[in-house]
C-alpha cells in the first residue's frame, strides 16, 4: 500500500533529503526511507509538502495535467487594488510565458505560527494577505506573479494541495494518511499511456460478441487427418 506523508515544511528547509552545503533538509525531520517529494516548495517558503513512495501517486500529485489546485497564503507589500487582483485572475505575463488564470482574493491575516526569522516590516509600508489558488508549477511562480503586479511577496505559506491541508500540523511535523481514503482504485493512478495500453488489450464489445457467437454456432465435423503414404 503506498505511503502518503503530509509535512509542514518550515522556513529555510530544502525540499530534498541531501545537501552538500550543510543546510537543513527533509532528512532532519522525516526518518523514513524510500519516500520522495511530490512537487517542491522553495527554501524560503513554508507549508504543506507531500511525500510518497509511489511513483504513480507522485505523478498524479505533481503533474500539471491533473490540475490539482494548490492554495497559498501570501503576505505582500502594500494593499493590492482591484486591477492587481484582476491581473492575477486573468493571468500574468512572466519571462517563461503567461500564467493560467488563478483564483485570487484578499484575506484577513491567517492564524499562523511565527516565522523564524520574522519578516522585515517597515512602518511606512503596509502589508496585506492574499489567497491564491493555482494549478501550475512554474519555478517560484507565486512570488513572480505578485511581483509582476507590483506587490513583492514577504511571506509565502502553502495551505493546501487538492483536498490535503495543513490542519493540525505544526511546523516541522508530519503525519501519514491512509491512501485508500483519497484514492478510489489503482486505475485512478494510471497514466494516460497505461490506460491506452489497457484499452488496446481489450477487444471492442462488438468483436467480443462476434467471437462469442462463433463459439456458440454449430461447428462442422472435422475430417480425420489423412494418413501419410509410405514411399514405394
Amino acid at each position: 500500500m503506498p505511503q502518503l506523508i503530509l509535512f509542514n515544511k518550515p522556513y529555510d528547509v530544502l525540499s530534498q533529503f541531501t545537501d552538500g552545503e550543510g543546510r537543513q533538509t527533509l532528512k532532519d525531520f522525516i526518518p523514513l526511507a524510500d519516500v520522495y517529494p511530490a512537487g517542491r516548495l522553495d527554501r524560503h517558503s513554508e507549508g504543506l509538502l507531500l511525500l510518497t513512495d509511489s511513483g504513480a501517486l507522485q505523478h498524479r500529485i505533481s503533474d500539471p495535467q491533473h490540475k490539482l489546485a494548490k492554495t497559498y497564503w501570501v503576505q505582500v507589500e502594500q494593499v493590492p487594488d482591484d486591477h492587481a487582483i484582476s491581473q492575477l485572475r486573468q493571468g500574468v505575463q512572466l519571462k517563461d510565458g503567461l500564467t493560467q488564470p488563478a483564483e485570487a482574493r484578499l484575506i484577513s491575516p491567517p492564524d499562523l505560527w511565527p516565522r523564524i526569522p520574522a519578516i522585515r516590516e517597515r512602518k511606512t509600508i503596509p502589508t496585506q494577505w492574499l489567497e491564491l489558488k493555482i494549478t501550475e508549477g512554474k519555478n517560484r511562480q507565486v512570488r513572480r506573479m505578485t511581483a509582476a503586479v507590483g506587490h513583492p511577496t514577504l511571506r509565502l505559506v502553502r495551505a493546501a494541495i487538492g483536498d490535503w491541508t495543513l490542519t493540525d500540523l505544526d511546523p516541522g511535523k508530519w503525519r501519514a494518511i491512509a491512501v485508500p481514503s483519497v484514492v478510489k482504485s489503482s486505475d485512478d493512478l494510471d497514466t494516460q499511456n497505461h490506460r491506452r495500453r489497457r484499452n488496446r488489450a481489450k477487444p471492442a464489445l462488438s468483436v467480443r460478441r462476434r467471437n462469442d457467437q462463433r463459439q456458440n454456432d454449430p461447428q462442422p465435423a472435422r475430417r480425420s487427418p489423412r494418413k501419410q503414404r509410405k514411399p514405394d
